[in-house]
Formats: structure tokens, sequence, C-alpha cells
């Protein structure tokens, strides 16, 4: 078992690469090809489409994320806006279209690589109210009461501690503001082996909560009015389960309710 340290530079490490990517280099998973599994290998179970979101930018999108937090953001025109874990920058420019030239736009990465490919993307469209910083969930460098509205899109999954990033998220959040987050979580136990080659093709289940349990550390974090916006299960292709279940074992599987699944939450301050 990798210690929290150890996760992180891991992290670090493959982000970093596929920062360097493509999108359709990294479209595998969530994670991406680069730390999930064999390049030649097309798993887009993670991913929702962002092409007709106002604001989408191509250079920006990674096909990293497992949802679209800024639809159900209830962002507002003049807010300020932090995305946690913003990659090169995708969420920042769809929420930077809801919140407008008069509002305020921050991504938080702990990924040197990713920030650069992110500020070098806002260049390009010219944006003065969206800005990236480097740092961390767990030790958010950003001032208390700094946010209207938190996004993140399947970072929390791959945080170590997820409590205190669920509180430094709170922490920046102004009185009254709120976050909207997509992430991936479990539901049952999965068969010990379906597991561990989950973790290879999907490195998000690596780090991923049972469901209760993710929606407990939320309301410990201080958050109210939690609630899951949105729910998709993310459907491992049948040449992945047969690895591990007998045909009939595949069709009890795929009916117990037991898997693996991408939710989107609320919470307010």
């Amino acid at each position: 078992m990798k210690n929290a340290e150890e996760i992180k530079n891991l992290v670090k490490e493959k982000y970093s690469a596929i920062a360097e990517q493509t999108k359709s280099a990294n479209e595998s998973s969530c994670c991406g090809s680069t730390c999930c599994g064999p390049e030649d290998m097309d798993y887009t179970v993670f991913s929702d489409d962002y092409t007709q979101l106002d604001g989408y930018n191509e250079d920006a999108d990674l096909g990293l994320g497992c949802g679209l937090p800024t639809e159900y953001a209830k962002i507002k025109k003049g807010d300020t806006v932090v995305d946690l874990g913003s990659g090169a920058g995708n969420d920042c420019f769809v929420a930077r279209a809801e919140t407008g030239a008069e509002g305020r736009v921050i991504g938080v990465d702990m990924t040197e690589t990713m920030v650069d490919k992110a500020r070098e993307n806002a260049k390009k469209v010219g944006f003065d109210n969206v800005e990236f910083i480097l740092g961390e969930l767990e030790s958010n460098p950003l001032p208390d009461n700094t946010a209207d509205v938190a996004v993140s899109n399947c970072v929390f999954n791959l945080v170590p501690d997820k409590l205190k990033a669920f509180q430094e998220t709170y922490r920046i959040l102004k009185p009254g503001g709120h976050f909207s987050i997509s992430d991936v979580v479990l539901r049952g136990e999965l068969p010990e082996g379906l597991k561990n080659d989950a973790e290879m093709y999907a490195g998000c289940v690596a780090g991923a909560l049972q469901q209760d349990e993710y929606l407990d550390v939320i309301s410990k974090a201080g958050f109210t009015q939690v609630e899951v916006q949105k729910e998709k299960e993310v459907k491992l292709p049948d040449e992945i389960l047969l690895n591990y279940l007998s045909e009939k074992g595949l069709e009890n599987y795929k009916n117990s309710g037991i898997g693996i699944y991408s939710i989107t939450v609320f919470g307010k301050k």
C-alpha cells in the first residue's frame, strides 16, 4: 500500500506525462491511457461530452473528466469560480462562459506541467479573468472566503486525505457558497480480481470510496444540503468482467447494483 506522499508523486508524474499528450491519447479513462492501461486499449467509460457546451476549448480537453459539474453548479454572472484540479483548463473555460467577463475563474492544480498548459490555453483565447495557480486540494493556497462556487471533475478520488480536501474547499468558499463536484464512487464490494483490473484500466477507481462514505466525508467537512445531482453507472467492457466472472456471474453482477458509478454532488457552506 502506497503512502500519501507516494500517491501524490505518482499522480503528478502521470499527469505531467498526460499534459504533453493529445486528448486522443488519453481517452481510455479519467486518468488517461498513460496511467490506466495499455495505450492501444480504448475504454471511454468515464468521460462525458463537452463539445456542445459554451466555452468549450478543444486544446484544454484532455478527456480526463467523469462528468459535467459546471452544468449543475448554478454559476451566475459575476461569480468567482474555483476549479479544483483544473488540469488543462477545460472546466475553467466552460465556467468562464457562465460567469462572464465580469466574473473571475481560478484553476488550482498540483501539477506544474498542467498549470503551464492551462496558462497557455488561456493566453490563446485572451481571457484576462481566468488564472491558474499551483496548489494541492489538501492545502489550498487560496485565501478564506474566495469563491462563490467551487467545481471539480474526477479529482477528489485521487486525493489521499479526502476529508482535508473537502475542509479546505469549505474554507475557500464564501458563506452561502456551494460546490458541484463530479467524481467516481463504488457501490458494494467489487470482486477482488475485478477491482484490481478496474484499477489498472480506470485508475480513478483506485482511490474511490463507497458512495455512502464519500457523502459522509462531505458532511463531516461542514457542508449542508448535500445531494447527488446526477449519477451514471460506469460500465466496464464485458471482456474485462469475464476475466473474473462466469457468464452467469456476469449476468448477476450486471443486475446486482454493485459497481462503479460517476456521481455529481452538490454541497453548500
